[in-house]
């Protein structure tokens, strides 16, 4: 299907979504890294770093594999980013097993991760499972875990820092009084910089010039000196 759209006129980006780690194929893969519409960036839901937690919830690889993957994926896509998704305090989780998680985000280096506490659902299986961790615990762990990405994902922006690439501009609005129009560079990253709507859906080629946490903030190229 990637290969098919990317031969279609008209289409400028192809943004290949999310895979489950498992299904992340060593011919998508392929497809990505030779594809020029295809988009550098794949998020991939790691949910937890311990190998027992993953096993409980079934996820059907250990963090080794997953590892792997990510390994396999930026040797053929090496301006790849990784966003991912990550559970804390699934049922049966020790604070070794969280540990495990944060030393995967450590080793991974996510560009950016959507966090969660665990929170039961009746009738499913995990809800019936021995061992629920408290809710206080759940919430110093996401806290702690939260700490952690922040500071991974402003070190990961402050690597844009003088770089230049295309952002489709998708708004415009004001941000600290400024005027100020964003939009996403190929890899997912939103960049902020002057501009209003009239901009919207454009094509524009932006310079990062700044970052303040998860925000990269930049200026086009023509209107450089």
């Amino acid at each position: 299907l990637l290969r098919r759209l990317n031969g279609v006129d008209g289409i400028r980006r192809i943004r290949f979504m999310t895979s489950h780690p498992k299904d992340l194929s060593d011919g998508l893969i392929e497809a990505m890294a030779t594809l020029d519409k295809v988009c550098p960036h794949i998020h991939l839901p790691l949910q937890s770093g311990s190998d027992a937690v993953l096993q409980a919830m079934n996820r059907r690889y250990t963090r080794e594999q997953y590892a792997a993957t990510v390994a396999k994926l930026r040797a053929a896509v090496p301006e790849v980013e990784l966003t991912t998704d990550i559970i804390v305090g699934f049922p049966g989780e020790t604070e070794e097993d969280f540990l495990d998680t944060m030393d995967m985000m450590r080793r991974i280096g996510f560009a950016a991760a959507y966090t969660f506490q665990y929170s039961p659902r009746a009738g499913t299986r995990a809800a019936a499972m021995p061992e629920q961790v408290p809710s206080a615990v759940k919430r110093e762990r996401l806290h702690r875990l939260n700490a952690l990405q922040a500071e991974m994902t402003e070190r990961n922006n402050r690597a844009y820092i003088g770089r230049g690439g295309e952002v489709l501009v998708e708004g415009a609005g004001k941000r600290a009084g400024a005027q100020v129009a964003f939009g996403k560079l190929p890899n997912f990253k939103m960049v902020y910089f002057p501009g209003n709507d009239e901009l919207i859906g454009r094509y524009l080629p932006v310079r990062v010039t700044g970052v303040k946490g998860n925000s990269l903030f930049g200026e086009r190229e023509e209107e450089r000196a």
